[in-house]
């Protein structure tokens, strides 16, 4: 199916995560989100989801760059690269500086790649903490349940990066309240 014959459509939160739990190879649905996508073929059958909210790590700039935690698709050739695309296209519109993802090591991005994302870093993978079962309950393990990571991020706006906060000057605190 070429790329042109993919359509974007707007899905909440539970829609996208009912399709995640069904077709992700490795992660659980998303507890919250910017925005969703769904990509639909000419049957108007949903072939992919893309999944974007706030970056995970604190570290990461909160306001200014959005992060794509799930993208699930049923094989349909294109549609990973179209729901990047689509998502990239959607944060620019809404001023997102950069949109940023992280993918398997073991994982090519050809579809990221495509999309005109660029690879930047390897990470560690993921840890998960649990309580020990000994006696004293006091040991702690760390299983790296998904193995290292690749960075990918998408440059979208060359804007100065400004707290928003700074940018509602001549606003009063309780008016500022009520417009947030």
């Amino acid at each position: 199916m070429a790329l042109s014959n993919l359509k974007a459509v707007p899905l909440t939160l539970a829609q996208a995560n009912h399709y995640v739990s069904i077709l992700h190879r490795h992660h659980k649905p998303c507890v919250g989100h910017k925005f969703s996508i769904g990509c639909i073929n000419d049957d108007h059958k949903i072939v992919g989801v893309c999944i974007a909210g706030r970056p995970v790590s604190a570290s990461t700039n909160q306001e200014w760059v959005l992060e794509v935690s799930r993208l699930a698709t049923d094989s349909t050739p294109n549609a990973c690269s179209f729901l990047y695309g689509a998502a990239a296209r959607a944060a620019k519109a809404l001023g997102y500086v950069s949109i940023q993802t992280f993918i398997l090591e073991s994982e090519p991005g050809t579809s990221l790649r495509a999309s005109g994302w660029k690879s930047t870093h390897k990470t560690r993978g993921s840890s998960s903490f649990h309580k020990g079962r000994r006696d004293d309950d006091t040991s702690i393990r760390v299983i790296d349940t998904l193995g290292s990571k690749t960075k990918w991020v998408r440059e979208l706006n060359n804007t100065q990066i400004k707290p928003i906060n700074e940018m509602m000057v001549g606003f009063e605190d309780k008016e500022m309240n009520e417009w947030l």
